[in-house]
């Protein structure tokens, strides 16, 4: 991927240096929530890549929204001499412009979200961040964080290495941005507590196939007017798609799948809306809500 050279993106927040802390979490509604919540929380988003907030939601049996109990630590612009930040900048910067131009015909702007590096652990609007979760978006504050640690994971855990491998994380997350703005989120959110835990896992699967389609509508347009995927690219991110597969996951892990708990989709269902959105381009192509087979 030749992503050297290009415009990087000024939403980039550095807190790697001031460290988060490691306060407790209350939902809304006032209740804190245990350990024990916590670790199937992370548990849940490192072994199996779902959204660890989704699952304290669930927990908590759909109760209001997370709040941090402290204030994030003031960040900074990442250092100019940081290459991963930098390859994290431009990739979110090329995003920037995909959403931009997408959301200008259908006659609407986009918000760029912020992208917050951390270490370790960090407060959100969405509750504690934690590096085991892995890289997540939360809609309360409309930021994606990112231990840039989770790349190496990537590559020397989870056999998905590769700069392209790494963008499509990138754009997966910012795809739930764009799916926050659209309302998507909210109205998915609003049916939590209303419907069973295997339908929320169900509806779960729709919201991640989804943002794997709004990655690869990214992917298409920046190749677009960029041109700069080279040979292999496509297959570093339609083999990180395939490795976080629920049930590659799962049968790694624990050696059986349990297809009612999948929360992100199998790793074809993840490679079909990844091509889908590759190959078509087109915001209208990645409705997962159709009640059509995934």
């Amino acid at each position: 991927m030749k992503w050297e050279g290009n415009r990087q993106s000024d939403n980039v927040e550095d807190a790697r240096s001031g460290g988060g802390g490691r306060s407790g979490m209350r939902l809304g509604g006032g209740r804190g929530i245990g350990i024990g919540s916590i670790v199937i929380a992370l548990l849940g988003g490192w072994i199996f890549g779902i959204n660890p907030l989704t699952i304290l939601g669930i927990l908590d049996g759909g109760g209001g929204g997370l709040a941090p109990q402290t204030q994030q630590a003031p960040a900074t612009a990442p250092p100019a001499n940081d290459p991963m930040a930098a390859f994290v900048s431009t990739v979110l910067a090329d995003t920037e412009d995909v959403w931009k131009a997408q959301f200008a015909r259908a006659g609407s702007a986009y918000e760029e979200p912020k992208l917050r590096l951390f270490r370790g652990s960090e407060p959100t609007a969405c509750g504690q961040g934690d590096s085991a979760m892995g890289p997540f978006y939360c809609p309360g504050d409309r930021k994606v964080y990112i231990d840039l640690g989770f790349f190496d994971t990537m590559a020397e855990r989870m056999g998905a290495p590769g700069d392209f491998a790494q963008a499509y994380v990138i754009a997966h997350e910012v795809g739930h941005h764009v799916q926050n703005l659209l309302g998507i989120t909210g109205k998915v959110d609003a049916m939590r507590g209303r419907i069973s835990e295997a339908e929320q896992n169900a509806m779960s699967v729709r919201i991640e196939l989804q943002a794997d389609c709004f990655a690869g509508v990214w992917a298409h347009d920046s190749q677009k007017s960029k041109g700069w995927l080279e040979s292999g690219d496509v297959e570093e991110a339609l083999n990180a798609a395939t490795q976080i597969g629920d049930d590659t996951l799962q049968r790694q892990s624990r050696g059986t799948i349990v297809p009612e708990s999948f929360t992100h989709g199998t790793s074809a269902q993840r490679v079909k809306w990844f091509q889908r959105g590759l190959q078509g381009g087109s915001l209208q192509g990645c409705n997962t809500f159709d009640n059509k087979p995934l």
